[in-house]
């Protein structure tokens, strides 16, 4: 039978994500719009934003933070675009965004000794085959392909290269192994349900010393410089932005961490992400027409959970369209690129309570258009 009771907030998206739960915007701290984000005021929130990041996410002595253009992709580019090219380059891809990177590394800066490990939608490539003297890119969580690592056990601590971190969907999710990782982004609209169009920039003394002892040979825009006659610009980590950010954006993201906060920390956020992960784990072990994208279940993602179905394309389609109309699930289908099926974000922001909700729904979808198909 169709169920009666609806998820109280339906929004399931991957990205921008679902606002965290009691997400008030009159109660943002709104002071700084109309005013310079080069105002004492500005500047002191930006730094603010710096500041709180690396401490609830509890970086490392030394490692930096930065807010920079264009959001994870503009934080990604800024450090391909501004570290590759000293060394040679391995780049790890089994998604759309991952093999973005790719694209760009080979295509774009051309970088001719570039070894590509890539695996197909739902599984990892071997990562025994990673050579650590050279310089690795990599996502820490396939947004589109709802398939994670593990743990960063394979990521060695005496590496001569650099280890780029594409970390979106994870960082406030996931356990990130900080020490392993020398450059980490990150976009706020992902796991803490913040808004658009800035990126954050997390970078290690190692990297540091990349910028400071290495020019690529290709021209860098404006947006991509972080440093000043061969130091690095430490402005841009004290929140003295490139370009002007949106103060709107910012206060959003200190509520947003202010949230986090509130629940005790990045360990909370993490918790109630994997308790996510556990309602659907249940609701799959218990319907044989669905299971998990990802092939290995150490590698299922907590925050892009991304599931197949027994059924076709143009069904599943239908199945996403009709919870929408019923206002039980938005903008659950799957990445244009990945194969058909559904993606449900289970980020920090989403209740288990309204996945409960969500699981019937799913079930009397299914029945509704596949068997009636």
């Amino acid at each position: 039978m169709k169920p009666q009771v609806k998820p109280l907030t339906p929004n399931f998206s991957s990205g921008p994500c679902a606002k965290h739960p009691g997400y008030d915007l009159m109660q943002l701290q709104i002071d700084t719009l109309g005013r310079s984000h080069r105002s004492a005021l500005g500047k002191d929130r930006l730094a603010q934003v710096c500041t709180e990041t690396a401490e609830i996410l509890g970086l490392p002595e030394r490692y930096k933070v930065a807010v920079v253009p264009a959001s994870d992709t503009g934080a990604v580019e800024m450090a391909l675009w501004s570290l590759l090219g000293e060394r040679a380059v391995d780049v790890l891809a089994w998604e759309s965004f991952g093999k973005g990177w790719v694209f760009d590394i080979i295509n774009q800066l051309k970088l001719t000794d570039t070894r590509c490990f890539e695996a197909d939608y739902g599984q990892l490539p071997n990562f025994s085959k990673v050579d650590f003297q050279r310089d690795v890119v990599f996502t820490w969580n396939g947004t589109t392909a709802g398939v994670k690592v593990p743990d960063g056990n394979w990521i060695p601590d005496d590496r001569g290269g650099l280890t780029i971190c594409d970390a979106t969907s994870a960082v406030f999710a996931m356990d990130i192994p900080w020490e392993k990782l020398d450059v980490v982004t990150f976009s706020w609209q992902k796991v803490l349900g913040g808004e658009a169009a800035h990126g954050m920039l997390i970078l290690s003394p190692r990297a540091v010393a990349r910028l400071e002892s290495y020019s690529p040979p290709w021209p860098l825009p404006k947006i991509f410089r972080l440093t000043k006659n061969g130091k690095l610009n430490e402005g841009v980590f004290k929140g003295e932005t490139i370009n002007t950010p949106s103060m709107l954006c910012v206060a959003d993201y200190l509520d947003a961490l202010a949230w986090v906060k509130s629940l005790g920390g990045v360990a909370a956020t993490i918790e109630k992400s994997e308790n996510n992960l556990t309602v659907i784990k249940k609701f799959v072990a218990e319907n044989d027409w669905l299971e998990f994208l990802a092939k290995d279940p150490a590698s299922i993602s907590n925050t892009s959970i991304c599931l197949t179905l027994k059924a076709e394309a143009e069904q599943v389609k239908t199945i996403v369209t009709l919870l929408d109309v019923e206002g039980v699930a938005f903008d659950i289908g799957s990445h244009r690129d990945a194969p058909a099926g559904l993606r449900i974000w289970g980020g920090a922001t989403i209740e288990s309570s309204d996945l409960e909700k969500l699981m019937p729904w799913i079930s009397w979808a299914y029945k509704e258009i596949v068997d009636c198909w």
